[in-house]
Formats: structure tokens, C-alpha cells, sequence
């Protein structure tokens, strides 16, 4: 089920936080609890690939899924990438085939990267990569780029590249106040989740942003590479109506703002959400009575028919690295 995201999760100090937010601080433990049980019973699988997470440690909206497009071009064609295949039906193993598949079967990340890249979707990551290892197509993968996997532990890892979402703007902290799920947005406690990093990467909203000192020294000695977003502005009318179904949806309408789109309105949906046709419908509307026309993300718009992608336009949207050489050399130097 699909959960909208709070925004106090993403605010420094909790502010705007509801007054029953501490009841949530028992489930909290608990979550911690089913983690450290996992862990201790972990037996993960060795892969002959060599193996790069990409992971966060919130729920969502942290950027890993241009950060994984980018890192699939930069290690392209040896790479292949992997993940669950979040919000689809199809368990897996299986090549994703955006020619065959549809997003409701396997998720609307992996379907929208295997528009350029060969890409697995597997609920058990280890049978993912048991599906890489046996492809004899040419030229034959080396590298898998795991979608999502930082807390993964049913597969060992050769490389661990954080994405934390670098913009601070208006209060806004990529770990809040450091509390965990469903007390705040962390997966797991800071420091731990820092300490399995090699890499970290920062997700800038402009080619201006610079990152926070703060959040700078917060990540100690670990590598710090800035990745940049990139939007591809469709030719469509001056006036639109916005709308996104991610983690942190209002992220998406600064986008447009800053993008120079005349933005009519904008409505929110929670991550990975599939929209019905009444849904589409009263978006319409609302659109049509304010003479816009509607524009979403590339995630979501993959997911809608073909009718509706006649009628909505998407802003595409990617990541370019400030230092792809240095990106590119360091993790060389960790495949050997």
C-alpha cells in the first residue's frame, strides 16, 4: 500500500510534527528490533559480479533512481542493474523488456531504466544476480548496480554508494531529526548506516546548490561526489498542472518553479501510487477549467496507458556527476 510521506519527516527539528508523534516512538523500536534480528541471522550471497549498492537511509526521495541511470551509463555496457521491482506483480528473476512489460508487472523505476539499460527485477536479489551471472549475451555483464540495497542482507556487496538528498532549502534535513521509522524517516540509526558507505553522494537540485558545510563534516572522511539534476523541458504550453506520485512530491513541483513553468497547481500523491482513471479524470478537469495542461514525473508517467500519455506530458529528469573522472577512477580502484 502506497503511504504519503510527512513532511516534518524531512524537517531538521521535527517542526510541524502532530502532537501524537510520540506514540509512534515504541513502533520505532520495534522496527530497529526486526533489523538487528535480520542481521544476525544474515547468511548473504557471493556473487562473481562485482557488486555496487545504491542505497539511502530514509524511505525514499533521495534520488537513487537517476543516481542508478547515471551510474549504469558511466559503467556502460558492462553493467546491468538489478532491484525488487517495488510496486510491481512479477517476482522474478526476469529481464525487464520495456517492449513487453508494463509497470504494474515490473515497478515504474525498473521499467523506466530499462529504456536504456539491460535491467533485472528479482524480489530475492541473490537469484537477481544468478540471472546476470548466466546472461551469455555479448558483451557478457561484470558489474550488477543494485537499485535500493544498502540494508539488503541477502547479498555481500563490493561497493556502497549512500545517496542523500543535498538540498536544505527552507528547513528542509535529508535526515530530519534522526529519528527512525515511523518516528521519523530513517530506515536505521545514522551512524550505522554511515559506516557501511564507501561513497557518498550528494543530490543537488541545480548546476548552483552547494552543499551544507554541515551535512559535509556530518559524513567524516567518506568520499563525497555531487551529482546534479538535469531536466529535459518538453515543448508543451506555457500553462500547466502538476502532479507526482514520490516520496517527496513537493520536491517535483520546485522543479517545475524552477524550470520557469507557469504552474496553474500541483497535487501530491504517495510514492510508487497508481492513479485510476477517475483520478486522471478530476485531474483533468481541474487542469482543463484552469486552461493548463497536466505534467508529471517520467516515473509516473510510464505507468499511465497509452491514451493518457497522449494527454500529459512528463519532465524527464537525470543525473549528471560534477566529477564523473574521479567517480569513475575510484570505483575502478575498488573492482581491482
Amino acid at each position: 500500500m502506497a503511504i504519503k510521506t510527512p513532511d516534518w519527516w524531512y524537517k531538521k527539528n521535527a517542526a510541524g510534527a502532530p502532537w501524537w508523534r510520540p506514540v509512534l516512538w515504541p513502533l520505532s523500536l520495534v522496527w530497529r528490533g526486526v533489523n538487528a534480528l535480520k542481521a544476525a541471522n544474515a547468511r548473504p550471497y557471493r556473487s562473481s559480479l562485482f557488486v555496487i549498492s545504491i542505497g539511502n537511509l530514509t524511505l525514499g526521495g533521495s534520488g537513487k533512481t537517476p543516481i542508478t541511470g547515471a551510474l549504469l551509463d558511466l559503467l556502460a555496457p558492462e553493467a546491468t542493474g538489478l532491484s525488487r521491482g517495488h510496486g510491481g506483480s512479477l517476482i522474478g528473476p526476469i529481464n525487464v523488456d520495456p517492449g513487453m512489460h508494463t509497470a504494474a508487472e515490473v515497478g515504474d523505476e525498473p521499467l523506466l531504466l530499462a529504456q536504456d539499460h539491460p535491467f533485472v527485477i528479482a524480489r530475492d536479489r541473490a537469484a537477481g544476480l544468478r540471472l546476470i551471472e548466466k546472461r551469455r549475451k555479448k558483451p557478457k555483464p561484470t558489474i550488477a548496480v543494485v537499485d535500493d540495497a544498502h540494508q539488503n542482507l541477502k547479498i555481500a556487496k563490493d561497493l556502497h554508494i549512500l545517496v542523500i538528498d543535498g538540498d536544505t532549502r527552507n528547513g528542509a534535513w535529508p535526515f530530519g531529526d534522526g529519528g527512525v521509522c515511523p518516528y521519523g524517516p530513517m530506515r536505521e540509526p545514522f551512524a550505522e548506516g554511515l559506516k557501511r558507505a564507501d561513497i557518498c553522494v550528494l543530490w543537488m537540485p541545480d548546476d548552483e546548490a552547494q552543499p551544507d558545510p554541515e551535512l559535509i563534516n556530518l559524513l567524516g572522511s567518506k568520499p563525497v561526489f555531487i551529482a546534479r539534476l538535469q531536466a529535459s523541458a518538453p515543448a508543451i504550453p506555457a500553462l500547466v498542472y502538476g502532479f507526482a506520485g514520490i516520496a517527496k512530491p513537493w520536491k517535483f513541483e520546485a522543479t517545475l518553479r524552477n524550470e520557469g513553468y507557469d504552474l496553474a497547481g500541483f497535487d501530491g500523491f504517495p510514492d510508487h501510487a497508481a492513479l485510476s482513471g477517475v483520478e486522471l479524470e478530476r485531474l483533468a478537469t481541474r487542469a482543463g477549467n484552469l486552461g493548463a495542461r497536466l505534467i508529471t514525473t517520467q516515473k509516473d508517467w510510464i505507468k499511465l496507458d497509452a491514451p493518457w500519455r497522449e494527454r500529459i506530458a512528463c519532465l524527464p529528469i537525470s543525473a549528471k556527476f560534477d566529477d564523473e573522472a574521479g567517480l569513475l577512477k575510484l570505483i575502478r580502484s575498488r573492482q581491482g
